[in-house]
């Protein structure tokens, strides 16, 4: 299976709530994986995404490889164990350090801000979960551009 792209965004509402996101995008066929965060981003909510993840990527005899960054929460001890026992069919590879333009994944946030937030007004945090939301549900059945967008 070819490599998957995942890390988190945060969007923000107006009153400066936010809420955030880890995702993914399958380089094989464009699906799109998703996990809103609305506390924060750590080894626990990183490692509950990545069980996630490999649920809904996992087919017989394929490899997953995610391409992930450096944040200390992808290292975390919690989980070390569990990423040992998913090897080798299942794996994180680290980008370099200061090296966010490297990471596909980002294109697939900005396109989202572009798309569903840019130059609107939102009454609720609510209301932004909704709209971005709902391009996640079309992206998640596969889309042929985040598969070009990631595409290394």
């Amino acid at each position: 299976m070819p490599p998957e792209d995942k890390d988190p965004i945060l969007l923000h509402h107006p009153t400066r709530k936010s809420v955030g996101y880890f995702g993914a995008v399958c380089l094989r066929d464009g699906t799109f994986v998703y996990a809103r965060e609305l506390d924060r981003f750590n080894g626990q909510t990183f490692w509950d995404f990545m069980k996630l993840l490999q649920a809904r990527s996992w087919q017989e005899g394929k490899r997953v490889v995610i391409m992930t960054d450096n944040a200390k929460f992808h290292h975390a001890k919690m989980h070390k164990a569990w990423r040992e026992e998913q090897a080798p069919g299942f794996v994180l590879d680290y980008l370099p350090p200061y090296s966010p333009d490297l990471k596909p994944v980002e294109r697939v946030w900005k396109m989202t801000r572009k798309l569903c937030i840019h130059d609107q007004y939102f009454p609720t945090l609510d209301s932004v979960i909704a709209a971005v939301e709902k391009e996640f549900a079309r992206w998640t059945r596969g889309s042929e551009v985040l598969r070009k967008l990631c595409a290394l």
